[in-house]
């Protein structure tokens, strides 16, 4: 295991940098030059032919019977098919149900935006840079300027289940990447504090009331804020590019990274955080103010699209068990495919 460790911490950096730069453009550029197919299927189909292991999708048009497609495989080395119903690790897709319960707890004055970092968590007044003015609303927003956790090196990518505070630990001390509200960057950090600020404020896991408040009235019985929680044999493998072992068992626990779901629950999710129906007045209008409505997913082995498109009124939700190399680049131009072919059935009808 320490083997496999070492090999992965070194490997994984190495090869998606060197990857990507050398055959990330012209994989795009091969993929965007292709004649566009009719169907989501055939699309879906030919991505295969571009270093992806596996990939579901699943489009939800309103009114129109949810539609799945898969292809490539949900465990390589057994060769079991890829299962558009199958479990996949959601990543920083997570961090809209962070934000929604955050916008349903503001609204329900158990937490107010303007308050700070230092009011609610006194304890990393000391270790946290500008604690004392960065607001909850600046970390919603990724506004804050803590570091982002993933950027230290010494982060251990290839150990399971390292907790909030190993993670903390990386960023205690270090100076501000900028003056609290004076622009934007995303940080894993952000959302690691906003669910222990829900956890304290509550005297419960964040997870516990995301499961009452929002994925129970929505009835998503596929969707669990832990790894641990799930059933793992119903788990999708993850693969890195460059490295052959199956890394579905590291587990991320830390808070906006964590959760597990199919692809199909995060798109009800998704059309009831668009359309409305999740949240009420007051709370769609404070979560509108501190958070999009789509997402990107990304962790070792796993990448992941959830968006809405008004337009159509279609949510499209994109998973690939594979991650590192030229992979991004890919899946976000076969995602742009995808829609593309939507847009185009919506036209001729």
């Amino acid at each position: 295991m320490k083997r496999t460790r070492r090999i992965l911490r070194i490997a994984i950096p190495i090869l998606a940098i060197i990857t990507t730069l050398i055959f990330a453009p012209l994989e795009a550029l091969w993929i965007w030059a292709t004649p566009l197919p009719d169907t989501v299927k055939e699309q879906v189909d030919q991505a295969m032919g571009h270093s992806l292991d596996g990939m579901m999708v699943y489009v939800d048009k309103k009114g129109r019977p949810p539609e799945f497609y898969a292809s490539g495989w949900k465990n390589r080395e057994n060769k079991v098919p890829a299962d558009p119903h199958a479990l996949f690790k959601i990543a920083s897709i997570s961090k809209l149900y962070i934000a929604t319960a955050a916008a349903k707890l503001v609204s329900s004055k158990k937490l107010t935006l303007d308050k700070t970092l230092a009011d609610y968590l006194p304890e990393l007044a000391g270790g946290i840079e500008n604690a004392n003015q960065i607001t909850l609303r600046m970390l919603l927003q990724h506004r804050s300027g803590i570091p982002n956790f993933i950027d230290d090196p010494r982060f251990p990518w290839a150990k399971s289940s390292v907790s909030t505070r190993e993670a903390l630990n990386l960023i205690i001390g270090k100076p501000a990447d900028f003056k609290p509200g004076s622009r934007y960057r995303y940080s894993n950090t952000n959302y690691l504090l906003i669910g222990n600020i829900i956890d304290k404020t509550l005297g419960y896991s964040h997870r516990q009331y995301i499961k009452t408040e929002i994925l129970d009235p929505l009835g998503l019985k596929h969707t669990y804020g832990l790894l641990s929680e799930a059933d793992s044999g119903a788990v999708v493998s993850g693969y890195i590019t460059g490295y052959n072992e199956d890394v579905r068992a590291l587990d991320f626990i830390i808070p906006g990274g964590s959760m597990v779901a199919t692809a199909q629950d995060v798109g009800v999710f998704l059309r009831a955080l668009n359309d409305g129906s999740l949240l009420n007045h007051d709370e769609q209008t404070i979560y509108s103010s501190v958070y999009p409505y789509e997402h990107t997913g990304l962790l070792p082995g796993y990448s992941s699209i959830a968006r809405y498109y008004k337009d159509m009124d279609t949510v499209v939700i994109l998973f690939v068990n594979t991650s590192g190399g030229n992979t991004w680049t890919t899946l976000e131009t076969v995602y742009n495919r995808i829609v593309r072919i939507l847009h185009k059935q919506v036209l001729k009808q």
